[in-house]
């Protein structure tokens, strides 16, 4: 019988240099205790990031980690699940790292549902290059540069996973460290691309109000919501005037590597003793 792991198991040597009250603090707590609740083995777990505050925290992780480059976490991600399938992947990073430069990268691996958990550490701005306006930084909100106040419409991170067909769509608040342990819990349970938004505060370049800015102004849904109701998230979703927590759409169908296993025995089938009917292979190429 394997040893039972703590969530102190799961820290690196590495210490984290965040600023003192960031959200990703919490974060990572959650999910050291995740890992712990799920018992993931550290040989068969992968944490990957892009770049930014919250792209430090794999480091920060006893894990197969990595931290690639500015927006590029998804497509390294699937490339880690689809050579070790076997393997727990979890990609994470901030709104910036995710819905500027890597905004292109998320609705290819949510449509093709691939088996990975996408953690999003949402602090509406680009903290680690000091304050600039990020996708997610609120209509008006002055930054470095945005000196009149940001005039670009504010990113909806939930509405667009749900509309990119991800599996799992949900959003918590790094201020309520249990409830983000348990929806990452979910995420990584749930077969198929998970992604999670976590409301994680900046109190350098937002403000130390935000925590109770985001407290006052979210509500967590109840057991009586249908996640399987993709118009009802959309209304979810739509509805700006406050921050729904908890697991907002979910949707179990084929990920990708089961597609292509299914492919693959099938044109394993099509072989006379082990050798492909050149007919067969030919007709696919017929117009």
């Amino acid at each position: 019988m394997s040893e039972v792991l703590r969530s102190t198991d799961y820290k690196s040597n590495l210490k984290p240099i965040w600023c003192a009250g960031c959200g990703d603090f919490g974060v990572l707590a959650s999910i050291y205790k995740a890992f712990e609740e799920l018992q993931l083995q550290p040989e068969n777990t992968a944490v990957c990031s892009g770049i930014g505050c919250s792209s430090r925290l794999p480091g920060y992780i006893n894990a197969y980690t990595f931290n690639g480059i500015h927006g590029r976490v998804l497509p390294f991600a699937t490339g880690v699940k689809m050579a070790s399938p076997k393997s727990t992947v979890i990609a994470v990073g901030g709104d910036g790292d995710g819905f500027s430069i890597g905004a292109g990268h998320i609705g290819h691996a949510a449509r093709k549902n691939i088996d990975i958990t996408y953690i999003v550490m949402d602090n509406s701005i680009y903290g680690l290059t000091k304050g600039q306006a990020s996708p997610t930084t609120p209509l008006g909100v002055k930054t470095k540069t945005t000196y009149y106040g940001n005039m670009g419409m504010t990113f909806n991170p939930v509405r667009m996973l749900i509309a990119y067909k991800a599996s799992f769509v949900a959003r918590t608040f790094a201020g309520n460290p249990k409830h983000v342990q348990e929806m990452i819990v979910k995420a990584i349970q749930h077969p198929g691309f998970s992604f999670v938004e976590i409301l994680s505060p900046c109190v350098t370049f937002r403000g130390k109000d935000q925590f109770k800015i985001i407290r006052d102004k979210s509500t967590y849904l109840n057991e009586t919501h249908d996640v399987e109701d993709e118009l009802k998230a959309f209304d979810i979703a739509n509805n700006e005037e406050y921050y729904a927590l908890g697991v907002i759409y979910k949707k179990v169908r084929p990920t990708y590597a089961e597609i292509v296993r299914e492919h693959v025995t099938k044109k394993a089938k099509a072989t006379v003793n082990g050798t492909p009917k050149i007919d067969e292979l030919l007709e696919q190429f017929q117009p």
